[in-house]
């Protein structure tokens, strides 16, 4: 048996049973062979899908690489682009910047200008209206000083007449102050005596000798308050008849105490010390007004009696002008002859003016005529007697 029998015999021998199927050593090395070719073609095989799968993976690689390089050229392209167009835009946004805080610092300077401008007129128009507050408030004071002092005189009023002498010293003094304001002296006399021997409180002289006017001022100023007084209505009736009654009687003494025919006028004036007093009068008690119209005595307030002063005034000073107009013709008389002789003066002045003006016009022709003769004889210019020149020349006369 050669060694390759035995080798055949060897690789024949029956190593492995699989079911009824026997499977020698040579079977089993072939199958093993042949399974590790298979396996090498596999792994040929994987190994060459792995590669392209890797290859192709890479190229997808390579590729998604290229267009992200790509894209990434594009991002830093639009990246330069947005920064160019940022820089220029920081550029725009500076100038932008700079031209706007120009233009804020301008419009605040104009602000601050006008508000600084408007500060000065609001302060000034605060102080001047602060003076003239101050100028008020000082007026205000004075006029708060004199309400105080007319309170006091109010309250001084009000003592005087709670008594019934101050109440008619009252009235007589402010009549007699309305008299000697209005009339000068002479025209008037306080208390003067009648024949009657009754004496009213004042007479005014009037003019071309006729009797003079008699002013009564007792006026019965105690009922009149009462009535202020009267707490009820029935006390203020009472008291207004009595006022009424008493009036009546003041009115009745008057008429029968100073009306004189020939001494005095027919007709007086009845003195009321206030203005309310005569408005009362006159507004509840007409039949006190139509009684007194009767009486022929006026009731007269304040102000009435100042005006009818006035009028006496204006009469008074009439007559005197009538009175003096003789006198008042002589010196206009007067004054014309004065005026005549004035003129008769000024006017032989003004000839002695013109004959002196002539004068001196004649000296002024002597005096050039000798400063021409001066000038020639210093130029030694003599003209020889008999010559046309010399004839023509005028001759100076004595005088000159």
């Amino acid at each position: 048996m050669t060694a390759s029998d035995e080798l055949n015999a060897f690789f024949n021998q029956t190593v492995l049973t699989f079911g009824q199927k026997g499977f020698s050593l040579g079977n089993i090395i072939v199958a093993c062979v042949l399974a590790l070719v298979l396996l090498g073609f596999y792994l040929i095989y994987t190994s060459g899908k792995a590669a392209k799968a890797r290859a192709a993976r890479e190229a997808a690689a390579l590729e998604r690489a290229r267009e992200a390089e790509a894209k990434m050229a594009e991002l830093v392209a639009s990246q330069n682009e947005l920064t160019g167009r940022m820089q220029t835009m920081s550029e725009i946004f500076s100038t932008r910047q700079g031209d706007m805080m120009r233009a804020v610092n301008e419009r605040l300077e104009g602000m601050s200008g006008r508000i600084g401008q408007s500060i000065s007129e609001t302060t000034k128009n605060t102080q001047e209206s602060l003076t003239k507050l101050q100028e008020r408030l000082a007026v205000i004071d004075t006029a708060q000083n004199n309400i105080m002092g007319l309170a006091g005189q109010v309250v001084e009023l009000q003592n005087i007449l709670s008594n019934k002498q101050t109440r008619g010293a009252f009235g007589e003094g402010r009549m007699q102050q309305i008299v000697q304001d209005g009339l000068p002296h002479g025209a008037y006399e306080f208390q003067a005596t009648l024949s009657n021997n009754s004496r009213p409180d004042c007479i005014i002289h009037m003019p071309n000798d006729t009797p003079p006017l008699v002013i009564d001022a007792k006026f019965p100023l105690e009922s009149w308050h009462r009535i202020r007084e009267a707490e009820t209505p029935e006390q203020a009736k009472i008291a207004a008849q009595a006022f009424k009654r008493d009036v009546e009687v003041h009115l009745k003494a008057i008429s029968e105490k100073y009306f004189l025919k020939g001494e005095t006028q027919d007709m007086a004036f009845m003195f009321v010390p206030s203005e309310s007093i005569f408005a009362e009068i006159h507004e509840n008690f007409e039949s006190l007004v139509q009684k007194a119209h009767k009486a022929r005595v006026v009731i007269v307030s304040p102000s009435l009696l100042m005006l009818s002063i006035q009028v006496m005034q204006s009469v008074l000073k009439d007559v005197r002008m009538r009175e003096q107009a003789h006198l008042i013709q002589r010196e206009i008389v007067t004054l014309i002859e004065d005026v005549g002789r004035l003129d008769d003066r000024v006017r032989k002045l003004d000839n002695h003016f013109r004959q002196a003006q002539k004068d001196v016009g004649d000296i002024l022709i002597s005096t050039e005529k000798v400063t021409k003769r001066g000038t020639k004889i210093t130029e030694l210019e003599f003209e020889e007697p008999g010559t046309v020149e010399s004839e023509k020349r005028p001759k100076l006369k004595a005088v000159e």
